[in-house]
């Protein structure tokens, strides 16, 4: 299966599209919160503390939120978050036209925020699998990926344009995409399977924990870039470096914000051409230490081509860690386990761009801004050595759809204690 059959899947495109309205709008969202915030407290505690509120209910809710994606229709409830987040995001664009906003409100409504994506992320990503099948399911996460970096690419820019204009234009810009987003969504159709609903206990809940912690395969590649972006992430010191090192505007924190999507939508696009096949474990490793390198070049560069250079290599990198990932974790697990999983995951990824935007702002209030991003890069370079020598089998990992290579089927599943390349698990027991 190729790309263009993709393409003539009519169900999975009506999904892309709104999936892109919505993110659209959550990259022109993030441009905002961050140069208002600075503005209104002019701290770089106040950046962290951003990433706190939208995290924290992703946190608590998460797991329960897996339940739920695995005993109910996935669609509706991506649906209702949907709506909560036009809400939330209304509500900011109000009070900015009035001239009320305040911290608390921002804060608040990222609480919001964070609750309903808590619940919206598992459903979504446990949603792609069921509309495409397992055959366009890597060129699927492909370009769903390539997609959300474009408009990373277009959303932050547009987003400081629109700001010349006043937060209240930039807020209701993203209302009006995040409501599009809804309507292109309202009748999607795709394989809901009913099942027999689960009762809510904490042994359920914890199932999808359970899965991911005895999967080295899944659990590696997971917590390798939670821990290598949360230590690494220089985005809510964006506005810092924009304004105070950089000596720019708006427009230069979108292009800062823009440039890593750049990147990672030059790398989709080799990568639709040229696939990963063989040696995935080894190249997602490779790519997440070019992470990392980029990262300390960034912390050093005081002009904003290089600045720019950088996150666009850092974002081809990590594109590169992304689909490797995604599609790792969605082909080693079972269609009744994709919530659970998903909301697994979701932890992950929300620890590592949220929980990373509080650390780094507090690094920064402590370190100040450049050795706090340097240090975050020599950090992500120490998680890689690390999961190098934790999870070998991840490694040595070659093929995405786990095909073990013919000449060495029988050696692979007859070493005791060593991880079966079908399964991922050790054929000693979990």
């Amino acid at each position: 299966m190729t790309s263009n059959s993709l393409f003539k899947h009519r169900t999975f495109m009506r999904f892309w599209i709104g999936q892109m309205a919505s993110s659209l709008a959550f990259q022109m969202l993030m441009v905002g919160l961050g140069w208002q915030i600075y503005n209104l407290t002019d701290s770089a505690l106040s950046l962290g503390l951003v990433g706190l509120a939208r995290y924290l209910p992703q946190l608590v809710l998460t797991l329960y939120a897996g339940h739920v994606a695995d005993n109910h229709d996935r669609h509706r409830i991506m649906m209702q978050c949907r709506l909560v987040l036009t809400l939330s995001i209304a509500v900011l664009a109000v009070t900015s036209v009035l001239g009320i906003i305040t911290p608390a409100i921002i804060y608040g409504c990222c609480v919001v925020m964070g609750t309903a994506r808590a619940f919206e992320m598992p459903a979504t990503q446990a949603m792609v699998p069921n509309i495409v099948g397992a055959d366009l399911l890597a060129p699927a996460l492909t370009w769903t990926a390539s997609g959300r970096e474009a408009t990373t690419i277009v959303g932050p820019a547009l987003g400081g344009v629109i700001y010349i204009f006043g937060a209240g234009a930039l807020y209701g810009s993203s209302t009006l995409l995040c409501l599009l987003s809804a309507v292109i969504l309202a009748n999607l159709r795709y394989r809901h399977e009913a099942r027999t609903k689960q009762p809510v206990t904490l042994d359920s809940m914890l199932g999808g924990l359970r899965f991911t912690w005895r999967n080295p395969v899944i659990f590696g590649s997971i917590s390798l870039d939670m821990l290598a972006v949360l230590v690494g992430s220089v985005t809510a010191l964006m506005p810092i470096v924009a304004r105070d090192i950089l000596e720019t505007g708006p427009w230069g924190l979108g292009l800062l914000r823009s440039a890593p999507a750049v990147g990672a939508v030059l790398m989709s696009v080799y990568l639709a051409w040229r696939p990963v096949k063989r040696t995935v474990g080894v190249k997602m490793f490779v790519a997440v230490a070019v992470f990392g390198s980029m990262t300390i070049v960034f912390g050093l560069s005081e002009t904003l081509w290089l600045s720019i250079l950088s996150l666009l290599i850092m974002g081809a990198a990590d594109m590169v860690s992304v689909v490797i990932r995604s599609t790792l974790v969605q082909l080693e697990t079972p269609d009744e386990m994709r919530g659970r999983v998903s909301a697994v995951n979701s932890i992950f990824i929300s620890t590592s761009n949220q929980l990373g935007e509080f650390e780094s702002g507090v690094m920064a209030a402590w370190l100040g801004v450049v050795p706090a991003i340097i240090v975050g890069g020599v950090g992500t370079l120490g998680v890689v050595a690390l999961w190098v020598y934790w999870f070998p089998s991840l490694v040595k990992r070659d093929y995405l759809d786990m095909r073990p290579a013919a000449s060495d089927t029988n050696d692979v599943k007859g070493k005791a204690g060593e991880p079966d390349r079908k399964t991922g698990e050790s054929s000693a027991g979990a």
